[in-house]
């Protein structure tokens, strides 16, 4: 005898009526208590399965980008020599055959230039930080100097979209974006990639930033990246127009999704769909995102903590306190960049109110998030698209002189979920110029922020192009295992 064929065959309709109607009042009880288990939020058409196949480490990430390439021979890596080697020629040897920018390309001399200001060794592992660093120096303990970074890209604008999409040329989504379409979004009142710029006070204006940096490339749109504005509008066009109220807005809503999904099963165009959670997502952000936006709830402790900037909307302080609540409120990637780092000219100048904008707000959203306790589940990222080259740019002793590009190595620095606190990766050679020690190209960072999200690398695609297209693209990316905590 069959069980369950037994089992059908004597049950009476009233019971498989009661049954039904139980489970559908559970059903409908469980979305009351648990309505992640039932969220139809902007990301939920295009998660896909199994690609979350790592134990993570974190479960957000923020990422403080520095845009134009700050200086990790004045900041980070610490070289003794370069005092005595200040004004001599850079060797052949060490400079090498690689490609420079056209802006020192034709220099008739490369003069060595040495840190303009000192260093010094904090912490228990006695890091090397500049002195135009001091909050950043106190939190030296919590983060790991990553000092054997390197890229391929030369040029601000492909160094920027290598670093952010995984590739030089446009169209590839971002970092964000795969981390959207991966792992969805926590709150299904915010996005799940949030953006926010600032200009600085060292090179005004900084290098232009392009929307396409937080896009989606071929991922659905509603993976991409929401950009806020300073203000009382940070989001554009999230506002209802003159005398169209809520409940009207609404009503129009669920009209147009009518006509969407009509269409939608009519062609099977799966960019209907993600139109129509683009809609909701924007109706449910005109209450979430002025709740926020609204820093009243912060105390003058938390303020004093971040910096004089940080009551200032836009500033670098005040877009790191947001990040904070952003990261509270379950958004899964926070995006910042700040803008004003080539110091091609003028460096001695300009490299001190750049690193003024940044350092005591950098510092103070370490502090905050791991008095919180959010900092082990949350990733922190500082650093730029690539370094700057230990030889002037301009004459030697001039006020006038900076330094150029250098993607040959530079420095970041991470912190939270999942990196080992108090530690120092990678080795340059004496000039600051060559790799000597665990090279880190820009494909094993990524590779690397993926594993403490809990994601294979690999295993992260979307179908491009008759491709399995992924962020850290065709060639090899490791894992960085040895600075995981």
């Amino acid at each position: 005898m069959d069980p369950i064929f037994e089992y059908e065959r004597n049950i009476t309709r009233r019971t498989l009526l009661g049954r039904s109607a139980r489970g559908i009042g559970g059903a409908a009880l469980a979305s009351l208590l648990y309505p992640e288990l039932f969220n139809q939020s902007a990301n939920a058409e295009a998660i896909p399965e199994g690609v979350q196949q790592i134990a993570p480490k974190a479960k957000r990430i923020i990422y403080l980008f520095q845009s134009g390439g700050p200086s990790h021979v004045d900041l980070f890596d610490y070289k003794p020599i370069l005092r005595k080697l200040h004004g001599s020629d850079l060797p052949d040897s060490v400079k090498g055959t690689q490609r420079v920018t056209g802006m020192t390309a034709r220099q008739k001399s490369y003069p060595v230039v040495a840190p303009f200001w000192e260093m010094k060794q904090c912490g228990e592992h006695q890091t090397w930080i500049s002195e135009r660093l001091p909050h950043t120096q106190t939190i030296a303990d919590d983060i790991t100097i990553i000092k054997s970074l390197n890229t391929e890209a030369i040029n601000h604008d492909p160094a920027i979209t290598f670093i952010n999409t995984g590739t030089q040329q446009i169209g590839h989504a971002s970092l964000g974006s795969w981390l959207s379409y991966g792992l969805g979004s926590e709150n299904e009142n915010l996005p799940a990639y949030m953006v926010m710029l600032s200009q600085g006070t060292g090179k005004n204006p900084g290098q232009p930033l392009f929307d396409r940096l937080w896009g989606s490339g071929f991922l659905p749109p509603s993976h991409q990246g929401v950009k806020l504005r300073p203000g009382s509008s940070p989001v554009l066009y999230l506002s209802n127009p003159a005398g169209i109220d809520r409940k009207q807005r609404r009503k129009l809503l669920d009209d147009l999704a009518t006509l969407n999904r009509g269409q939608a099963e009519e062609i099977g165009d799966p960019e209907i769909q993600a139109r129509i959670n683009s809609y909701e997502m924007a109706y449910r952000m005109q209450t979430s995102v002025p709740e926020l936006m609204d820093l009243s709830s912060e105390t003058q402790k938390t303020f004093e903590m971040y910096g004089p900037e940080s009551r200032k909307p836009g500033s670098f302080a005040a877009n790191c306190l947001l990040a904070r609540r952003m990261t509270e409120r379950g958004v899964r990637f926070v995006q910042l960049f700040h803008r004003g780092w080539d110091q091609h000219v003028s460096l001695k100048a300009q490299l001190p109110n750049q690193c003024l904008d940044v350092d005591q707000p950098s510092a103070a959203l370490i502090k905050d998030l791991k008095q919180r306790g959010l900092l082990d589940e949350t990733l922190v990222i500082w650093g730029g698209e690539f370094g700057r080259t230990v030889y002037s740019q301009g004459a030697i002793g001039s006020p006038s002189a900076g330094r150029d590009h250098h993607g040959r190595c530079f420095s970041i620095w991470m912190a939270g979920g999942g990196i080992k606190r108090g530690f120092e990766y990678g080795k340059t050679d004496d000039f600051c110029y060559n790799i000597v020690e665990n090279p880190v190209h820009i494909r094993d960072m990524n590779a690397t922020i993926l594993h403490c999200m809990g994601i294979d690398h690999r295993r992260l695609t979307y179908k491009y192009r008759g491709l399995d297209a992924r962020l850290t693209g065709v060639e090899e990316a490791h894992v960085m295992h040895d600075i995981l905590g």
